[in-house]
């Protein structure tokens, strides 16, 4: 089923903490008496719901039936200014597990009805989560975890995080509680405080995707950019082939990079044909398998 509108809405739930998990959810008008599957959409490292074509994804994803809601985690360092990393404060302590456990909340939420839209009728019964690289490592991990998620989709995925972290890296951690690392988009030199290493060492059982994708039951669809130059190819490969789901296919794109062409701001008319490609297989899957 496809539609010509979408209702689009925003508002927050609570993280443990008390702070704001903010989402947005956009909605197909005219399904009222249809039920329709739910997508949550994850942003990685140094993301936020509303970076690129973030949004425009989502709403794409809206006309073709699905209801999205998109999250900022609530320490991303996304505050009050959607596109401005203004609470850096959060965002040097935003840990793997903080970000899984958030997902949890959201799925509650939807399913309390807290996030709802009167555009459309939600079946919180069936719903699929998509993360672009950090939010797809999350998302694999979120489909093992909560048995209410019952279709995965990952824009080019970290395998495992903790190869991640480069050598100086763990040096300066150890030898005095802190790193930093540079947003070269916004020329911001950012905190990351030891917390977020200890965190993914500590809880690597759970918390990394390597270690969870074997017991991933539920349709599984992996996009990868062959020319990524932020997260090698071969990490969604390797996700692939240890993946323990009977419905999971393996898609490379020959171009598109990290972003899958798009960068932040978008300004240009048209979708990059990776990220157009990457967008209509997504929605296939999730048409294909939430319903």
């Amino acid at each position: 089923m496809e539609f010509t509108s979408v209702a689009i809405s925003s508002g927050q739930v609570e993280s443990k903490e008390g702070l704001p998990i903010r989402y947005d959810l956009y909605a197909p008008q005219g399904a009222n008496h249809h039920p329709l599957p739910v997508v949550i959409f994850l942003h990685g490292f140094k993301g936020f719901k509303d970076w690129g074509l973030f949004p425009d994804a989502c709403e794409e994803m809206a006309m073709n039936g699905l209801v999205v809601c998109a999250i900022n985690f609530s320490l991303n360092g996304i505050g009050e200014n959607k596109v401005e990393f203004d609470r850096l404060d959060l965002f040097e302590r935003e840990t793997l597990s903080s970000n899984l456990d958030e997902i949890g909340i959201v799925i509650n939420a939807l399913q309390r009805g807290e996030i709802k839209d009167e555009h459309a009728y939600m079946n919180t019964d069936l719903i699929g989560i998509l993360g672009h690289s950090r939010g797809g490592h999350t998302a694999i991990v979120a489909g093992v975890e909560f048995d209410d998620i019952q279709a995965v989709v990952t824009w080019n995925a970290v395998a495992d995080y903790n190869q991640r972290w480069s050598e100086q890296m763990v040096e300066d951690w150890e030898n005095q509680g802190f790193t930093h690392i540079m947003n070269s988009r916004t020329g911001q030199k950012m905190k990351l405080d030891k917390v977020i290493y200890d965190d993914s060492i500590e809880n690597a059982d759970r918390i990394i995707a390597m270690n969870r994708v074997s017991d991933l039951r539920v349709p599984t669809l992996f996009i990868a950019s062959r020319e990524d130059e932020s997260v090698p190819y071969t990490d969604s490969e390797k996700l692939h082939i240890e993946c323990g789901a009977h419905d999971k296919e393996l898609r490379l794109l020959a171009h598109g990079g990290h972003t899958l062409g798009v960068t932040h701001p978008y300004e240009e008319p048209n979708f990059p044909e990776s990220f157009e490609e990457a967008l209509e297989w997504t929605s296939g899957w999730f048409r294909e398998y939430l319903k």
